[in-house]
């Protein structure tokens, strides 16, 4: 079971879609597109309508060459989107961010995530997520999008140390692992083969009672693999790698197009679900 506030997601008998809202103006995909309080809400509730299951709001671009906001920064660009989201949804709001103040701002706000992107359990953000009941999503991400780490004993291994070693300071913080979740970072920090050898390996990252999130949407190793140079058009072969991480048993996939990932999704369920809690 996640928990995220008034939020219960029951893991193991379908995966869960965590649809993108990119509140920026540089987002490699769809950067621009919904950076108004009222794009933004439009989008946010289509997507519900869609068959989101959380709604992921983020106002700081993690695309390779991104110029990175201050926290400051932040949490003016997001503040009116949260303002016009808030007592709207019907699913949890997630807020893409690696700043424990844009995270209480959105805390406050109502979002019932928070989906920390720097890479590193943080103390500050576990403490948060314990004080509002809110889930917390920790992200294997060494260096960013920008660099390749190189891995002594191989990625999959340097990931799975990464979420046990959550898993631990978790505990210490008295955060409850119901409240965890882990993203395989798929496209930070990661060479081409990297992000391949995790898809082909992510059944050796499920800890049993913690969801696990891939977000491999219209990623730049996607685009190598399909010959695809243009993010918008990856969405096929987003649903390829999304369908072989469900079938490994993947909890939550992060998606742009929404409503072929909720219809990928139902199919490989159907097709691979077999597990429960």
């Amino acid at each position: 079971m996640f928990k995220a506030r008034d939020f219960s997601l029951p893991l193991g008998k379908r995966t869960y879609v965590m649809g993108v809202l990119n509140y920026t103006p540089d987002s490699f995909s769809d950067g621009g597109k919904f950076n108004t309080p009222e794009q933004a809400l439009a989008h946010a509730l289509k997507m519900q309508e869609q068959g989101a299951d959380i709604i992921d709001l983020g106002a700081n671009s993690t695309r390779p060459g991104a110029e990175i906001l201050t926290a400051t920064q932040e949490l003016e660009r997001i503040s009116p989107a949260l303002e016009a989201l808030k007592g709207k949804l019907g699913v949890p709001l997630s807020v893409d961010t690696f700043y424990p103040s844009v995270a209480k701002a959105a805390l406050e706000a109502g979002a019932s995530i928070i989906n920390d992107v720097s890479g590193e359990f943080n103390a500050e953000m576990a403490l948060l997520a314990k004080q509002y009941g809110a889930g917390y999503v920790v992200m294997h991400n060494p260096c960013g999008s920008d660099t390749v780490q190189e891995y002594k004993d191989g990625v999959v291994s340097d990931i799975r140390k990464t979420f046990l070693d959550a898993l631990s300071l978790a505990a210490e913080t008295g955060l409850c692992k119901e409240q965890l979740c882990f993203d395989v970072g798929l496209g930070f920090s990661k060479s081409y083969e990297d992000n391949l050898e995790i898809l082909r390996n992510l059944g050796w990252l499920k800890f049993k009672g913690v969801p696990l999130l891939v977000a491999a949407s219209r990623k730049r190793f996607i685009g190598i693999a399909s010959g695809e140079d243009n993010s918008a058009l990856r969405d096929p072969g987003t649903v390829a790698a999304h369908t072989a991480a469900i079938a490994a048993g993947a909890d939550i996939i992060r998606a742009h197009d929404v409503a072929g990932a909720v219809q990928a999704a139902r199919v490989a369920d159907a097709l691979f679900r077999n597990r429960g809690e």
